[in-house]
């Protein structure tokens, strides 16, 4: 984060999202804050609450994707969730300190997998001499003649054998090394992952902890094994997998997940004005005032029990999202209003966005495209006036039915490319062209069909 200015976290979300200069300036600000909040001394950085943002706009226009890359960008934990799933206390459904368990358990085992990275060297090193193992078990017997042989020296017969031994393991450790014992079979003893799952019932309601019954009653319970033969090579895989959890410091992992998520994590609130709203006193649902009232501490800053500790919110950053076609942010309950301070509108797109959004980004769809059909070895290339075509129908089918913003593009693209997607394995001709003719060719009919584009595009 230190080398990571404001305008500089906009460049790099340029590079995937079109338009919403706003929005992004917005939340580089807010980033860039969390990194001069610690620098600070600890009394003052207690002090210092994070400015949570709402974003305002219509579905399809970048507000997911601004928090996602964001999170990706300084690799904080991240957590995505909508706002209509929680319920009440004292309704049967999510209650709302789920998202932040949710959050700590992705961390955990985000940090888990990447300290069984750093581990796997060492690990497949123990895999390889307990696969040896398998091949050519340690003699436990002494030789025959021994026994029978009083004036035999024991000595000497044991050295015999090890020498033997050793030069037997070594030659097996090269063929290990090169693959020629790969298609051979061992047999080993697999853990059984499969586990039990406990609900826990709270006054919460009903939250699926996913609870481990040997982690509760410990070296209890044996663990449970299966005898099977695999192939060496397969055999290198499991063997290296379990040694590499074993060599994982798990408690290291819990204690760095929790304060990653207390320093660091970022929760996206989505559709959250789907709870705004007065509710009707003889409306039978779940009372969406009651959703605002138990969200209210978690973004305000509370402690949270998960099954890896307690987690403090306060430093958290929270960044909500709504299209706010009906109702709109004042509608918030006062205090959650508060705890929103920056708000920021983003913009409809249109068919300058969708052009840029189809050739522009990193990730841009058209290069999505070429890119899956050049497997079948067919090169597929837009001409300037066919991505202009297919951008001025987006909008123009944005307009007429449903706006769902560049979610649009991806349904056109499947309906221009279906003919090619599905005969690319045969086609003879391998590089194929698409203009402004040929999207008209495949489109024009159900566009002009209001009835079928609904359900079409």
């Amino acid at each position: 984060m230190k080398d990571l200015k404001p305008n500089q976290i906009v460049e790099e979300l340029n590079k995937y999202i079109i338009g919403q200069d706003n929005a992004k300036k917005a939340v580089a600000i807010a980033l860039r804050n969390r990194w001069r909040r610690m620098q600070l001394d600890p009394e003052l950085q207690e002090e210092i609450a994070p400015k949570n943002i709402i974003l305002i706009g219509a579905t399809g226009i970048g507000k997911t994707e601004i928090a996602r890359r964001l999170a990706k960008l300084t690799d904080s934990p991240f957590y995505k969730v909508e706002a209509s799933k929680f319920t009440e206390v004292g309704y049967v459904g999510r209650d709302v300190e789920s998202m932040i368990r949710d959050l700590v358990e992705l961390t955990v085992n985000r940090l888990k997998v990447k300290e069984q990275e750093n581990v796997q060297e060492k690990a497949c090193k123990i895999a390889e001499e307990r696969v040896l193992d398998l091949l050519l078990p340690p003699s436990r017997e002494k030789p025959l003649n021994a026994d029978l042989n009083p004036d035999s020296n024991d000595s000497d017969a044991d050295a015999a054998a090890n020498i033997s031994g050793a030069n037997t393991r070594k030659k097996l450790k090269g063929m290990l090394e090169k693959g020629k014992l790969d298609s051979r079979e061992v047999e080993l003893d697999v853990s059984d992952t499969a586990s039990p799952v406990v609900e826990i019932f709270t006054n919460a309601g009903m939250e699926e902890m996913g609870v481990n019954m040997k982690d509760m009653l410990g070296n209890l319970m044996p663990k449970n094994t299966k005898r099977r033969k695999v192939k060496v090579s397969d055999a290198l895989k499991i063997i290296a997998g379990e040694e590499a959890a074993h060599l994982v410091d798990m408690e290291k992992v819990k204690t760095d997940a929790v304060y990653m998520v207390e320093q660091s994590g970022i929760i996206f609130l989505d559709e959250i004005d789907k709870i705004v709203g007065k509710d009707n006193a003889n409306n039978p649902e779940v009372s969406k005032e009651g959703v605002q009232r138990d969200l209210l501490p978690i973004v305000e800053g509370s402690s949270v029990p998960t099954k890896y500790g307690i987690v403090n919110t306060d430093h958290i950053l929270f960044m909500a999202a709504g299209a706010f076609h009906v109702s709109k942010p004042s509608d918030l309950i006062p205090e959650l209003q508060g705890r929103f301070p920056i708000r920021v509108e983003l913009h409809s797109l249109g068919e300058k966005e969708f052009a840029q959004i189809l050739t522009t980004p990193k990730n841009a769809l058209l290069l999505q495209y070429i890119a899956l059909l050049r497997t079948e070895e067919v090169e597929l290339s837009f001409t300037d006036d066919g991505v202009n075509r297919i951008a001025a129908i987006a909008e123009e089918v944005n307009n007429t039915t449903e706006n769902i913003g560049a979610r649009r593009l991806h349904t056109l693209m499947e309906k221009l490319l279906e003919n090619i997607l599905f005969q690319a394995p045969d086609v003879e001709e391998k590089s194929i062209e698409i203009d402004a003719g040929f999207v008209d060719s495949q489109l024009k009919d159900i566009v002009e069909d209001q009835d079928l584009s609904r359900y079409i595009l």
